[in-house]
């Protein structure tokens, strides 16, 4: 009944039938910029993460992608969570220690002030998005801070969990990073390649999942 909702919104506008709506969802289009069915495995890091793969009978396989508040290892949210939980659990033991850390700096720099009240205010007065920015601190201050070198190696060994997950249910095929997550920082990459079987091909690539749904629209109308 949503999805007849929805199809009725966008056909209305544009003067259409809503038979003439395919919906379906964002990771479905960026698998299908990136790979032809059947062909390898997409794991995006955005604000959250999932892996996916569409199989030779156009079947979407998903791994990941259950939100942020069950999961999402190594997206934006994720990335930003573990670094402010490291700072916030070094004030618990030491007060002041922020000020040794570069993360803890670009991090409250980004939040506006040091003190519990502003992040409290940032994290539960806005919204995922907000927080996934954060990991943005975390990544500048990579190169000065170990700790923030080792939450963005950690993200990187959780987004190829998602990658031999699908590696152990479907067989080894080539498998594609993407999403803005996945450059926020090399080590991100670079660690997930490494913790990924070495004989499956692996690539770091942008996604223009709207160049794939124009292609499937146009497939659509000539068909």
């Amino acid at each position: 009944e949503g999805s007849e909702r929805l199809a009725d919104l966008i056909a209305a506008p544009l003067g259409l039938d809503p038979s003439a709506i395919t919906l379906g969802s964002d990771i479905e289009t960026a698998y299908r910029d990136l790979f032809a069915p059947g062909e390898g495995y997409v794991v995006y890091a955005g604000t959250g993460s999932v892996a996916a793969y569409i199989d030779a009978a156009g079947t979407l396989h998903r791994a990941g992608g259950r939100g942020v508040t069950l999961d999402d290892g190594g997206g934006g949210f994720w990335i930003a969570r573990e670094a402010l939980r490291h700072v916030w659990r070094g004030e618990d033991e030491r007060p002041g220690s922020w000020q040794d850390s570069p993360m803890a700096k670009a991090l409250f720099e980004r939040i506006g002030g040091t003190d519990w009240s502003f992040t409290r205010q940032y994290v539960y007065g806005g919204d995922r998005g907000d927080i996934g920015r954060l990991a943005l601190a975390v990544a500048e201050s990579a190169d000065r801070d170990p700790v923030a070198r080792r939450i963005l190696e950690d993200a990187g060994r959780e987004l190829a969990r998602l990658g031999r997950a699908m590696i152990q249910r479907y067989g080894a095929k080539p498998v594609t990073l993407s999403g803005r997550a996945s450059t926020l920082h090399p080590l991100i990459a670079e660690t997930t390649r490494a913790s990924l079987p070495g004989e499956c091909p692996f690539a770091l690539r942008p996604c223009h999942g709207h160049h794939a749904a124009a292609r499937l629209a146009l497939a659509a109308a000539t068909a």
